[in-house]
């Protein structure tokens, strides 16, 4: 499948000139409200486009949204914007998808803009449109492609299970552990409303219904199992000057390795594979994740933030073979003396800690992120994703719109009483209206 493939050395404009379309059995796309979705044509959705301007290689009908709305002048497909991503993992590589990826530290502008009357952070982007969503930094707008996802009735509410796999030499810290669980368990607390970003799921559907913002905690998992010998081989380089602490990798891990743990567990704690589970595996400190095994010092691999040409991302989703629902969250890499971050310094000049940690805090957001797209494209292939291969999260990786608190603990999101920072959501329902798309709810 391919994607826009950016990398350190990478320029925006000129990857995202060499995005190429997925090729889509789009069926429908929701227009205004998700339990009546227009019904359109390649030639109904290319006329659709002309109207609102947004003439291109995709096509969606918004007959229903003009009569619902006006039409908006700026409702167009956006190259990525001056915000994007400028490092790079692509939007998806085969079966992996919804690549978060590392971003550099300097240079390029601040996503989004901080309450002015909250926040002393410098260079911040000016705000969208009175009730527009953000930008996107893909190509908007999603496309259906066909397939089944999750949170619908047939399938039942979304199974979170958080998997910390902290053996002997590699411990999590519990304070990590507990912020991370109590954030996924106040998202299961708010299922239903309309207050956070998990909100904007309710206006996406597959083959198999409607997606319901239905979402249940699974047993958090404390997984002891030893690391395997490494797949990828750790570079020398790499053994130092990653983490913010000076240190470095002492273990890697591929995409293969991450799944054959993920399913050990599954198997032991014997848990269901299918679309109403999703098990997120997040790595140790000083273990290095790469997508295959063998070198990480050429640009053919892609893995966490290193000196290598094969530093690419934070994070990221996919279906493993056994039909397991999956993501990998690698420890949160920000202050690197790499200059490239997984964290919110670059939008606003500081890791922002609302629950006074910063690795607890930033992993949050791309957390957040990957559960959102595993539910809307659980096998990678089918489900919701733009011409350039970006899903929901993606189309807002590191963009925050409005926050409130004190600098050094801005939040965006209040769930279950308590704060949190994590990038917006996509919304098509916005696009179409306003031509924003990123939000904080819906």
């Amino acid at each position: 499948m391919c994607g826009v493939v950016l990398r350190a050395s990478g320029n925006p404009e000129q990857a995202a000139a060499r995005a190429c379309a997925q090729p889509s059995t789009l069926v429908r796309a929701v227009a205004d409200h998700p339990r009546s979705p227009a019904r359109m044509t390649e030639d109904t959705m290319k006329r659709a486009r002309r109207r609102i301007g947004l003439g291109a290689t995709l096509t969606l009908a918004l007959a229903g949204l003009l009569a619902a709305a006006p039409a908006v002048a700026s409702a167009s497909p956006q190259a990525p914007n001056a915000c994007a991503p400028q490092v790079q993992g692509p939007a998806r590589v085969g079966p992996i998808a919804g690549i978060v990826p590392a971003v550099p530290v300097t240079g390029g502008c601040q996503t989004q803009s901080a309450s002015p009357a909250q926040s002393s952070s410098p260079a911040q982007s000016a705000s969208p449109a009175q009730g527009a969503g953000d930008p996107a930094i893909g190509t908007p707008p999603l496309i259906f492609h066909g397939g089944a996802v999750m949170g619908t009735r047939s399938t039942g509410p979304v199974v979170v299970t958080p998997v910390f796999w902290n053996p002997a030499g590699h411990p999590i810290a519990g304070a990590y552990k507990r912020i991370i669980d109590t954030y996924l368990a106040g998202v299961a607390a708010a299922s239903g409303q309309h207050t956070n970003v998990f909100s904007t799921l309710n206006e996406y559907y597959g083959s198999n219904g409607n997606i319901r913002y239905r979402i249940r905690l699974g047993a958090l998992i404390n997984d002891k199992n030893p690391l395997p010998a490494d797949g990828c081989t750790l570079d020398a380089q790499d053994t130092s000057g990653i983490y913010a602490d000076n240190s470095g990798y002492s273990a890697c891990l591929d995409d293969d390795q991450i799944i054959a743990e993920t399913d050990s567990v599954v198997a032991a704690h014997r848990l269901p594979r299918d679309l109403a589970h999703i098990y997120v595996m997040f790595l140790p400190k000083h273990v290095e994740s790469c997508f295959y095994a063998g070198s990480t010092t050429t640009a053919d691999n892609f893995c966490t933030i290193n000196h290598q040409p094969s530093a690419a991302y934070c994070a990221y989703h996919s279906q493993a073979p056994s039909g397991t629902v999956y993501a990998n969250l690698a420890f949160p890499i920000y202050q690197s003396p790499v200059g490239f971050t997984c964290g919110t310094e670059k939008n606003f000049g500081a890791i922002q800690t609302p629950n006074g940690n910063p690795d607890a805090d930033t992993e949050v957001s791309p957390t957040s992120h990957e559960i959102m797209e595993a539910i809307t494209d659980p096998d990678t292939s089918t489900g919701w994703y733009d011409s350039s291969g970006y899903e929901n999260g993606d189309e807002c990786a590191y963009v925050f719109g409005t926050t409130q608190g004190t600098p050094g603990k801005f939040y965006n999101q209040v769930i279950n009483h308590r704060h949190y920072l994590t990038q917006e959501e996509f919304s098509n329902r916005d696009f179409f209206r306003t031509g924003g798309g990123c939000l904080q709810s819906e």
